[in-house]
């Protein structure tokens, strides 16, 4: 029976990947969290405390979901934010490594300037311009240098169980007639539920690196919101705004990308995987949770 490792069990991504596994009879999870009472609870910023648990359980592979993804509180934590975003992953490639187990590490589009004019590939250089990026690249770059079997997926504007903007604007919803979004920020809505089946995909093959993971096609944030209340069968109207507009009325925002569409390119030359078309994924998930 294989063993996986998840980090971070509790987040969207994990969730989803609990449940993609769910029904596999040969595959046991051994799910970890920080300050989760129902699972294991392992701090990936110890370097003695990964090495003595993965040493002891001997997962063939470990997922790390775990992140500080909250970006502007990456801004002023920044000590907190290398810990978990870089030295995190440092601390599970050295721990993979030790006992021979793959390594499967998430990681994000805002290692990039997010002012490009067509998708981002894996082969683009990245320009972080925030300090979630930054050292989520960090983190990337130590799973590089430390770990010898593993795989990368950057993802983007993940939705899934847990908190996630398609509820946030759902709730808001109720309360408002009319909503301001930025039309100007453009991505791809990521399912966590199509993520993990990429995870999935991969996490038995030899087929190493990193690769792009996100849902097909583009949307702004201001089409991403319209989508979610028509499908919502919600009455409420879509302000569309200006970033400039917002961030007058949010001077504490850290950057956002502007440009922040990844295209699947590795996906593309190495496999016949292919992830759903956003607007699909998001219909599917609207009507699991009405």
């Amino acid at each position: 029976m294989k063993k996986i490792m998840v980090t971070g069990c509790n987040g969207q991504l994990g969730r989803a990947i609990n449940k993609q596994y769910a029904d596999c009879t040969d595959i046991t999870l051994l799910n970890t969290d920080v300050g989760n009472p129902d699972v294991k609870e392992l701090d990936i910023t110890n370097i003695d405390m990964v090495l003595n648990y993965v040493r002891a359980e001997k997962p063939d592979a470990i997922i790390n979901c775990a992140a500080f993804t909250a970006v502007d509180a990456c801004e002023t934590s920044v000590d907190a934010a290398y810990r978990i975003n870089a030295i995190g992953p440092r601390n599970l490639s050295i721990a993979a490594t030790d006992i021979g187990a793959k390594l499967m590490h998430i990681s994000t589009d805002y290692v990039f300037a997010g002012n490009a004019s067509s998708p981002y590939i894996e082969f683009d250089t990245p320009n972080p311009q925030s300090m979630y990026g930054t050292t989520k690249l960090a983190g990337e770059n130590f799973v590089k240098e430390f770990a010898k079997d593993y795989f990368i997926i950057r993802t983007a504007w993940l939705y899934g169980d847990g908190k996630n903007f398609a509820k946030t604007m759902l709730r808001l919803s109720e309360t408002h007639d009319v909503i301001k979004v930025v039309n100007d920020q453009i991505g791809s809505p990521t399912s966590a539920a199509e993520l993990a089946k990429m995870i999935a995909y991969l996490l038995p093959t030899d087929n190493y690196g990193l690769f792009h993971g996100t849902c097909e096609g583009i949307c702004s944030w201001a089409d991403f919101t319209k989508e979610i209340f028509r499908l919502a069968g919600r009455s409420t109207t879509v302000d569309a705004v200006t970033t400039e507009q917002y961030m007058s009325e949010h001077p504490e925002s850290a950057k956002r990308p502007a440009y922040s569409v990844l295209e699947n390119y590795m996906l593309k030359l190495t496999t016949d995987f292919q992830m759903a078309d956003w607007k699909n994924a998001i219909a599917s998930y609207i009507g699991n949770i009405q």
